[in-house]
């Protein structure tokens, strides 16, 4: 859209302005002639193009000056120029004002221009290429064919001696700690990741023209903004930008806008020289701020002594702060967690061998790290943010605070690995707000919607029940990234309260299907009415266990035991309302779903905890699955229960492995995947070609 500007003339007096290349300049000739003129003629420089508009039809005006118009209220000038000035007040426009019978005139106006060339660019059309002037840079679109920046939260940490991210930081040591890109204003540069600001003159005869004199020298000013009105007060908690290093003073790179700081002036120089820029982005998207910010470069005129200066020029980006995203399990694994304990050497080294399956790492939390908490994947959730220019993992910290809490900020923060938490500061923090609480599906489409990187899952108690919830900061801050759309399920039936105890996804290999696994305590009954019926009623479970097998627990028992028979049943139905759910959100057929067997006890609390080892609750490491071994009846001395499993799994190309961590974990009331976690690699698929 073209900008307009008005200036007035002055009969009798010079008036210099400062034109902005680009941009229309009007001027009423009407009120600034003496009260006897009726005629005006026109005169200009060849650099300057006239028009005289008159009840909205345009007229272009030769440079001879011969032409005459008549003066009327609804006759203005639109001045416009298509090249900076070489030197100040060089371009000009004479009115001369006539009576209506003379030949002379009798008085006359002139506007001095000075035209310089203005603009702030950002890589608007996504290509990691910063643009010149792009028409679409200050708006904002989703999809593929959408235009606007993106900006990171420089919520890494570059500087190993500092003890937060480099966004609680003013300091900056190199810019690879900032997330820029960022912005470059017009000028003569390259496409640079920066924001160059060039209030730049033209170029003639070799020379750089000089500072414009008196009124018509300028000031700019770089502001930030939300464009939501829900933050008053600017945006310098948003975005921060900062000047490149001195030489002289070395590498520490200065904050010159954001936070406290809502403006920066910069003095115009003359000549055509630029000024560099970083920006870095300081907060994620949450609630009453969906990641939209701008930074507006504006040209300020001067006057006189005492008098403020006057805006002339508005140049505007927008940025859109890039989400926090998570990987789903089909995403190929980069590095697996586990602690260290006194009583899981045996696990460790079972989730050793099966991660030198896969072509991932092993890293170990030790025991003077974890100091005791073994539920990792409670702690954190892995994720990662990305622009067109770079992309890297962040660690989402989650409200429970156990003995892991200084694991992700002292073990995971670091150069290029970034972190973000959300505290609550009124509500309790409970059970589900823990992050074996938090799963993401795979991509999906739903009645003709499509979610290209899957939905967040997240447990919450029964509607109107007022039972446990995840924390509404946690929540909001999920729903703000917009790309991931959250479901709410109900998991407060459970003890532990984990979506993960009762679902997960499994991939196919070879294929980008996958397989939604569910816990299923009529699975169960089913499996061992059918191992009943074929003479095997006495196999037992947890043999070799101890304790646990010398209460010679039997399918028969089992079989018999109503009330246990009549938990499973309400627990069954407690998952059917999960599954219809997940149908239903994520666009589901049965096909689509495994039912693997799980028996539930209700506890003190009518709450359900694991009866045998829950093997929903897995790893999965591409094809290959960490399974909980479930210890469950023996039939010609093979678990049927894996052997169940297997038949499920082995066919669809999945390689089944189970693990025993009863007494690590199980009894604990975790399994393999709570006591585990896993970083896995970005989505191919850029979030910003999606439609929310």
């Amino acid at each position: 859209m073209q900008r307009e500007r008005t200036v007035r003339l002055q009969y009798g007096s010079r008036v210099e302005a400062v034109y902005v290349l680009g941009t229309h300049l009007w001027t009423d000739v009407y009120s600034a002639a003496p009260a006897e003129a009726h005629t005006f003629s026109l005169k200009h420089s060849e650099r300057v193009r006239v028009e005289v508009v008159r009840d909205g039809q345009a007229e272009e005006v030769a440079t001879n000056g011969k032409q005459r118009w008549l003066l009327s209220p609804s006759t203005t000038l639109r001045v416009t120029m298509s090249q900076a000035s070489t030197e100040a007040s060089s371009d000009k426009v004479t009115v001369n004002y006539y009576e209506e019978e003379g030949s002379m005139p009798i008085d006359q106006a002139g506007l001095f221009l000075t035209a310089i060339e203005i603009s702030l660019d950002v890589d608007a059309d996504r290509d990691g290429v910063v643009e010149k002037n792009n028409p679409r840079k200050a708006s904002w679109t989703w999809g593929p064919e959408g235009q606007g920046a993106i900006l990171l939260v420089n919520c890494d940490r570059d500087t190993p001696w500092l003890p937060k991210e480099d966004l609680s930081d003013n300091k900056v040591y190199s810019k690879e700690g900032t997330s820029g890109p960022c912005a470059r204003g017009g000028g003569q540069g390259g496409a640079m990741q920066t924001l160059v600001f060039s209030p730049g003159l033209g170029q003639g005869g070799g020379r750089s023209a000089p500072q414009p004199p008196g009124r018509t020298s300028c000031t700019a000013i770089l502001s930030p903004a939300p464009l939501t009105p829900a933050l008053p007060g600017g945006g310098g908690d948003l975005t921060s930008a900062l000047l490149p290093p001195d030489p002289f003073f070395g590498q520490r790179y200065v904050h010159i806008l954001g936070r406290q700081k809502l403006y920066h002036v910069v003095k115009y120089t003359g000549g055509s020289a630029e000024l560099l820029f970083f920006v870095e982005g300081l907060r994620f998207p949450d609630e009453g701020f969906p990641g939209l910010v701008s930074i507006h470069v504006s040209l300020l005129e001067y006057m006189a002594e005492e008098i403020p200066l006057t805006p002339i020029f508005t140049d505007t980006v927008v940025f859109r702060i890039a989400p926090w995203i998570m990987t789903p399990n089909i995403l190929p694994p980069l590095s697996v967690f586990v602690c260290c304990m006194k009583d899981n050497y045996l696990f460790l080294k079972e989730v050793k061998n099966l991660v030198e399956k896969t072509n991932c790492e092993l890293k170990v939390c030790f025991q003077y790290v974890n100091r005791g908490d073994r539920w990792i994947q409670d702690e954190v959730e892995f994720g990662y943010i990305e622009a067109p220019h770079k992309g890297f993992p962040v660690v989402l910290d989650s409200p429970r605070d156990g003995y892991l809490k200084d694991y992700p900020m002292k073990q995971l923060l670091g150069p290029d690995f970034g972190y973000v938490t959300r505290e609550p500061l009124y509500e309790p923090v409970t059970s589900l707000d823990s992050f074996g609480n938090l799963e993401v599906s795979p991509p999906v489409t739903v009645n003709g919607k499509t979610y290209p990187l899957g939905r967040i899952l997240i447990g919450s108690s029964f509607p109107l029940s007022g039972g446990r919830r995840m924390t509404k900061v946690v929540r909001d801050f999920l729903q703000a990234q917009q790309v991931q759309a959250p479901v709410e399920l109900y998991s407060d039936w459970l003890t532990v309260g984990h979506v993960d105890e009762f679902m997960t996804f499994v991939p196919i290999p070879g294929t980008k299907q996958f397989r939604m696994l569910m816990a299923s305590t009529s699975a169960c009954y089913k499996l061992f009415r059918e191992k009943q019926r074929e003479g095997h009623g006495e196999a037992i479970m947890f043999k070799g266990l101890g304790g646990m097998s010398s209460k010679r627990i039997t399918i028969n028992k089992i079989l018999s035991s109503e009330s246990l028979v009549q938990e499973n049943q309400y627990f069954q139905r407690c998952l059917d309302w999960n599954r219809d759910i997940l149908k239903k959100e994520l666009g589901l057929t049965e096909k689509d779903i495994i039912d693997l067997p799980a028996l539930f006890k209700m506890d003190e609390r009518r709450q359900a905890r694991a009866y045998f080892p829950n093997m929903v609750n897995m790893i999965v490491l591409d094809k290959d699955l960490g399974i909980p071994k479930p210890f469950g009846p023996q039939v010609e001395d093979v678990c049927c229960l894996e052997t169940h499993v297997r038949s499920l799994l082995e066919p669809l190309g999945l390689c089944c492995t189970f693990v025993d961590d009863i007494s690590a974990y199980h009894k604990f009331l975790g399994e393999v995947h709570c006591g585990t976690n896993v970083r896995r690699k970005p989505f191919t698929f850029k979030w910003w070609h999606m439609v929310p």
